[in-house]
């Protein structure tokens, strides 16, 4: 006799099979679609993950037009570094395959462009010590910056921000170490090799912010720079301002240039880092002591917590040795130091 069923009362079709699927296989189908969410998880992530590859990829293409963004970018490039392991926690919180995949390649990147600076490629010897330092116009002891930068052993120190009351304690401290410098502006070199041909270069200011001078140390002159480059801030409004620097980039860059010496160092506060596309007339020229023999970033701004390095040395037809910050003076600049082979 043929049974009458309800649609609430009627068996489901393949119940034969659905028992044994789930005798057998049953959880088979779940587990597949794990499998599938553990790809399509996690895409937001992955996403920030390229955005942070591609922005540290092509920085040196990130337009300057719009509040100076580029070189804001480029200033503290090496912290975005820090998003990584956020976005690698995130990846493992939302066990997406395709965030852990993505995160790998912002890593990548980032050793690419840093992972040298994590060596240390500092070496022995070096004919010539170079120290710079932005002594700060508002430092409370500047006889105590002056014995310092005295006793480090330093060859040339150039020295930036020199308020005109404060100058005669430098001279004084430095005299008997360094019996040969020259002031100009608020920028000077203290040596222990005579100095010749010095002279202000032009840099836009209106005031001179920087110097030229003639080295006759022992293996032969050297031409030596000491540049402030203007000061940059970031405003909410303005966004970075650095086009009065950029402008005395460029004009320092013509006068090193058209130097008649090949043996070159500049020294000083570029207020910059050499990330920044907008000091490539100095950094296509010039080589970073830093970046050729450093170990570590080399951060020097500023002192408390460095963040960034924008105090430089830098040279042509010298070959770095090596190169380093050293301690904390009164400044809110960490002095950095480099010795240079003739």
């Amino acid at each position: 006799m043929a049974r009458l069923y309800t649609p609430e009362t009627r068996p489901d079709e393949g119940a034969d099979d659905g028992a044994g699927a789930a005798g057998g296989g049953g959880g088979a189908k779940p587990r597949w679609r794990d499998r599938v969410g553990r790809w399509r998880r996690g895409w937001i992530v992955g996403g920030l993950a390229l955005l942070l590859a591609l922005i540290m990829l092509l920085h040196s293409k990130i337009p300057n037009q719009i509040g100076n963004l580029g070189s804001l970018t480029q200033t503290f490039l090496p912290w975005l570094g820090l998003a990584i392991p956020v976005l690698a926690g995130c990846a493992v919180l939302r066990r997406s395959a395709t965030a852990v995949i993505a995160v790998v390649l912002p890593a990548l990147v980032w050793l690419n462009l840093f992972g040298g600076l994590l060596l240390d490629k500092s070496g022995d010897g070096g004919a010539l010590m170079v120290v710079s330092h932005n002594v700060d116009a508002a430092n409370e002891d500047p006889a105590a910056t002056a014995r310092q930068l005295a006793e480090s052993g330093a060859d040339l120190i150039a020295l930036q921000e020199l308020p005109a009351d404060r100058l005669p304690t430098y001279e004084e401290e430095m005299a008997a170490s360094h019996p040969f410098h020259s002031v100009q502006g608020t920028v000077g070199l203290w040596s222990r090799y005579p100095l010749s041909q010095t002279s202000p270069v032009d840099i836009g200011m209106g005031w001179t912010r920087a110097m030229r001078t003639t080295v006759s140390a022992p293996g032969g002159e050297i031409a030596a720079y000491v540049a402030h480059l203007p000061s940059v801030r970031v405003q909410f409004r303005a966004g970075f301002t650095a086009e009065q620097r950029d402008d005395a980039a460029d004009l320092l860059g013509r006068a090193i240039a058209a130097e008649p010496l090949p043996r070159t160092v500049l020294a000083g506060d570029l207020n910059g880092t050499m990330n920044d596309g907008a000091l490539a007339p100095l950094t296509s020229q010039l080589r970073s002591t830093q970046g050729a023999a450093g170990a570590g970033f080399g951060f020097s701004w500023p002192a408390g917590f460095p963040m960034a390095r924008i105090d430089q040395i830098l040279v042509r037809d010298l070959e770095p040795v090596s190169s380093w910050t050293l301690p904390a003076t009164g400044s809110d600049h960490l002095p950095v130091a480099a010795r240079v082979d003739l």
